[in-house]
């Protein structure tokens, strides 16, 4: 396994600059995720490391070496990407031994290599077919098995469970996950779908027009998002957000709104936006907040309630078997400790020291 440091990257397409001045380490045996919405210049980092894009600027160091202008075959890296680009004229052994034959690797080292690869992805039985008598899922491991066999340093993924169905993406995601943890190998990981982030990531990097918004555990991410971008992006449903202002006792106060911040506030005056998560807010007989329901989502396990308070648009959790119908009435209370408070200009999270208690509800 080897570590990967970016240092002050800058990377040029078409004379537009896609990523400007980045730095990023990738700390040795870690599982790292991209995340971001499309365009936000996750796959073109990516493919900056794999040697596939030249960079404009900066460096690129992988094991300590100096990469920034080498040839992708020597970095020492092995690249998944979203299409399987499985030759179908070959068998699964052929396409994983592809790159070490042309290598030059005695047989027995490329037995080897293949057979190992080939326990680990459940492809032992599968060897000697084609791709065309394999399922989605079984080509992708495929490609990932290709990949292995270079016993490389870090291991690149570009998407690859994107063209998969959802059941096929939650297996594999649950394999790679145990491949990780079985090879101990650095892995870094492009992705759009919040899901795999959080499943997959011992750290999640999250971007947006080519630059990193925050860098923390999926739990730091989650819950103490750095701005609201980060705040909105993470989350199905998405993070709540009420506009207003501290006011001049120290407290939150927006649209009947107000909640103490406990001891570290923002200068009062300031506008600020509330962001509370979908499910720190409890519906509730006799709760402080009252509103009324606009939608039932049934998700299975839970329902996403939306509601209208005054003109506020907020959903939540629903847990348990109460039923509930468009324009009931009810009574809700929002966890304020778990609440984040941002600014409203530039977006950034204020770190208070957590609020303590709802107070003057009058939604």
């Amino acid at each position: 396994m080897a570590n990967v440091s970016l240092k002050n990257l800058d990377i040029t397409l078409g004379g537009n600059a896609i990523i400007r001045n980045l730095d990023l380490e990738v700390e040795e045996g870690e599982f790292l995720v991209l995340l971001g919405p499309s365009g936000c210049g996750k796959s073109t980092l990516l493919h900056s490391i794999a040697g596939l894009l030249d960079i404009s600027g900066g460096s690129i160091a992988i094991g300590g070496r100096d990469m920034s202008r080498t040839d992708p075959s020597e970095r020492g890296i092995g690249m998944v990407f979203q299409s399987y680009a499985l030759y179908p004229t070959m068998t699964v052994e052929k396409n994983m031994s592809f790159g070490l034959r042309i290598a030059g690797a005695a047989k027995g080292e490329i037995k080897r290599r293949v057979g190992r690869a080939a326990a680990m992805l459940h492809l032992d039985d599968l060897l000697e077919r084609k791709p065309a008598a394999l399922s989605g899922g079984q080509r992708q491991r495929v490609a990932i098995g290709r990949a292995l066999v270079r016993e490389a340093g870090v291991y690149l993924f570009d998407e690859p469970l994107s063209n998969l169905d959802a059941k096929l993406r939650t297996d594999l995601r649950r394999e790679l996950k145990l491949l990780h943890r079985q090879l101990g190998a650095t892995m870094i990981y492009v992705t759009h779908d919040q899901v795999e982030a959080m499943t997959l990531a011992s750290r999640i990097v999250v971007m947006r027009s080519g630059q990193i918004q925050q860098v923390g555990t999926p739990g730091e991410v989650y819950d103490r998002p750095a701005n609201l971008f980060v705040a909105g992006f993470l989350g199905a449903p998405a993070m709540n957000f009420v506009d207003g202002a501290i006011d001049a006792d120290g407290m939150f106060s927006g649209s009947g709104l107000r909640l103490a911040l406990g001891e570290t506030v923002p200068a009062p005056g300031g506008k600020a936006v509330l962001g509370v998560r979908p499910e720190h807010i409890s519906l509730a007989p006799g709760g402080p907040l009252q509103g009324r329901v606009t939608l039932v989502e049934p998700m299975g396990a839970h329902r996403v309630v939306w509601l209208d308070c005054g003109g506020i648009e907020l959903s939540c959790i629903l847990q348990g078997g109460r039923v509930l119908a468009p324009d009931d009435a009810v009574a809700f209370a929002i966890d304020a400790q778990r609440v984040s408070l941002f600014d409203a200009d530039s977006g950034k999270r204020f770190e208070t020291a957590g609020a303590s208690s709802m107070l003057a509800v009058t939604l």
